[in-house]
């Protein structure tokens, strides 16, 4: 099996009221029955900051411009990948880039639209965490949070 490479920005998306926003990610996609946080590729060229900027307005809708921005953690995973463009399946070497974004916001407040590769949006409370399918990476980084218990 070919393996392929790609640099990641996760965006954990916290409201003022401390909710937690998820979703899935599309057929074909990496851990396709885990809730994950927004994200994606950095761009050739592509600072970190402006890759997490683009791909947050991309995923969800949200401006994250003006949000306190704070990076938690970098982490490296393999996982298997069907690519849509040859239905191919590869072996990706993934290196996560992950940050907490607070949006000045109660999460009833924030418009959220689903787009690109990313579906199914959801607010989550820390206790609603506890007990849903997430992906080996978000669920890293919540332990590294305190939020997982």
């Amino acid at each position: 099996m070919r393996s392929i490479k790609r640099d990641i920005v996760g965006g954990f998306i916290f409201s003022s009221d401390g909710k937690l926003l998820l979703g899935k990610n599309r057929k074909g996609g990496v851990y396709q029955e885990s809730f994950v946080v927004p994200g994606g590729g950095i761009d050739q060229g592509e600072t970190k900051h402006r890759a997490l900027q683009r791909e947050m307005l991309e995923e969800t809708g949200i401006n994250i411009r003006g949000c306190k921005i704070t990076p938690i953690n970098t982490l490296h995973v393999q996982s298997q990948k069907t690519l849509r463009e040859t239905g191919e399946t590869v072996l990706v070497n993934m290196t996560f880039y992950n940050y907490k974004i607070v949006v000045p916001k109660s999460a009833n407040d924030i418009k959220i639209k689903a787009e690109d590769d990313w579906t199914e949006p959801q607010w989550f409370t820390n206790d609603k965490l506890q007990s849903i399918n997430l992906s080996p990476p978000t669920k890293t980084t919540l332990g590294i949070l305190n939020i997982l218990k």
